[in-house]
């Protein structure tokens, strides 16, 4: 244990009790950590070491910014964050940006100030923000310009945020301080971020990770499985504000001297665009993200990429062949939680099997166990347990007991073991059905509605039955050639039985516009099933 530079010990004092810690591990020598660590330091040590200071780190549309000189305007905002509006190690620090270079600068900055990061979605309004804020007891604030008004409308309901600048703000005032500042000597297992759950099931947590975790997720999942090098550019989807984001387009690159490029706006034709005009060669984002670009790898050049990961929700096979198939390059999934910081169990290469996740990680351990917490063998279902360098610490939060049991980390999931050592992705531990005795996993059933061409995105739920206990109920969402009709449902539940076994076929089946989902892109079934 390092000496802790927190000065503000709210964050100290609000994790959970000692015997509802996870048990880390460090198998690898590079998780060998020294006692005192500032990731933010760390990192971009790391970049210009292997890239060299001039090389690009961050591409705007109209704007590149190398290493050398993110280093020096983080220095910059940095001496803002403390000289001018009094921040002290250990207090929360409200970043609320799009992905962009700005943000990116602002999370370097915070760290080398010893702040602790509260990244949020740009979409949040002023009541999503307030809880978060109060959550936290967030006392500063770094927000982009045009999104100030909500953060203004929240501070009014949350008491504890006394400073709030701007973008243009900060640029301006940043522009008047010297470089060469004096990073907060934080201790590795300090808290670095607090980054808040996308809510699939409901009210989010807030999770805590400390500066050593956020090295070992480029030193585990990045190292082992991406490759990532100088000369690559990243580009992606998720928000910077989760840690899918924060590891695909800050902490990866930056660890291995690569670059990250922002496309001008939302939406995937201009991500497409972005990957065009930047030969861009890793790409990051959700297996709706991929079908979307499906549609659009005939009007865009994609074949720089060489590098695709997926995560947030399950990859279908018939989602990674047709890629696949349109860009030569197969899909790296990975199965990973803002609980872990990022990916657990993954594979890439030859050694990917389409439909499973793959194996853990090297410095993750994984395994199947049963009701009582007992490891099941290989050729078994039951619920997924993990550890490795990083584990979950909830904020002050009841569900900590739930989460981690024994040491290990209980991510919600129900997988299956094969005799191999892969990981096959079940379902969600609360979307399991249960219809007249059989299990019945609603990923799978997606997945095979997935494989009919009249089929843009499906989502299951179990509803009540009295017959069976439960039936499967589909809701589907038809791509554009395509019209609803009786023929059309029928035609899809006849479909289900020829690629499943047929008791899993969805009795319901409902047409829909969209389907409901976070701003990550995650399915909120749980919005399906109050509806139902």
């Amino acid at each position: 244990m390092g000496k802790s530079a927190h000065q503000d010990r709210f964050v100290l004092d609000h994790l959970p009790p000692a015997d509802q810690q996870p048990e880390l591990i460090f198998t690898l020598p590079e998780l060998a950590y020294p006692e005192q660590l500032n990731a933010g330091v760390e990192l971009l040590r790391r970049a210009i070491k292997a890239a060299g200071p001039d090389a690009r780190a961050l591409i705007d549309f109209d704007l590149e910014i190398s290493w050398a000189r993110v280093d020096a305007i983080s220095d910059r905002m940095a001496r803002v964050l403390v000289e001018d509006l009094g921040l002290i190690p250990g207090a929360r620090v409200l970043l609320h940006g799009p992905n962009s270079s700005w943000t990116v600068l602002a999370w370097f900055a915070i760290l080398k100030a010893g702040g602790v990061v509260v990244a949020t979605m740009p979409m949040l309004r002023a009541a999503e923000l307030a809880i978060v804020i109060d959550k936290a007891q967030v006392s500063h604030a770094l927000v982009y310009e045009t999104l100030v008004g909500a953060v203004d409308e929240a501070k009014a309901n949350a008491p504890s945020l006394t400073k709030v600048m701007n973008s243009a703000a900060l640029k301006a005032a940043a522009m008047t301080k010297p470089t060469g500042f004096a990073a907060a000597d934080t201790a590795a297992d300090d808290p670095a971020l607090i980054a808040f759950t996308s809510g699939t099931t409901g009210k989010p947590k807030g999770c805590v990770h400390g500066h050593r975790d956020i090295l070992a997720m480029a030193d585990t999942f990045a190292r082992h499985t991406l490759d990532l090098a100088p000369g690559d550019v990243v580009v992606g989807t998720p928000p910077i504000a989760f840690t899918f984001g924060l590891g695909g387009l800050v902490v990866f690159p930056a660890s291995a001297g690569a670059a990250t490029a922002f496309a001008p706006r939302a939406g995937f034709d201009a991500l497409a665009e972005t990957i065009a005009r930047t030969r861009a060669t890793a790409l990051f984002t959700a297996p709706t993200g991929y079908r979307a670009l499906l549609k659009l790898a005939g009007e865009h050049d994609l074949t720089s990429l060489r590098t695709c990961v997926s995560a947030g929700e399950a990859l279908p096979a018939a989602t990674s062949d047709a890629w696949r198939e349109a860009t030569g390059v197969r899909i790296i999934d990975g199965i990973g939680s803002t609980e872990m910081i990022h990916i657990f169990i993954s594979a890439r290469g030859d050694d990917i099997r389409p439909g499973a996740t793959g194996k853990a990680v090297p410095g993750y351990e994984a395994r199947i166990i049963d009701e009582t917490g007992h490891p099941l063998p290989p050729g078994s279902t039951g619920r997924l347990a993990v550890r490795g360098p990083t584990g979950c610490r909830y904020l002050d939060d009841k569900r900590q007991a739930a989460y981690v049991q024994n040491g290990w980390n209980l991510t919600g999931d129900v997988y299956r073991l094969d005799e191999d050592g892969y990981f096959w992705f079940v379902a969600r531990a609360d979307d399991m059905i249960i219809s007249s005795g059989y299990n019945i996993g609603a990923p799978e059933v997606e997945n095979a509605l997935l494989r009919h061409p009249a089929v843009a995105e499906a989502a299951v739920i179990g509803v009540p039955d009295e017959e069976r206990g439960q039936i499967v109920k589909a809701f589907v969402v038809l791509n554009g050639e395509h019209a609803p009709s009786s023929e059309l449902r029928t035609a899809l539940q006849e479909h289900v039985k020829a690629v499943i076994a047929p008791y899993k076929y969805p009795r319901a089946l409902d047409f829909v516009d969209a389907l409901p989902k976070t701003q990550t892109g995650k399915l909120q079934r749980f919005r399906l099933k109050a509806d139902a």
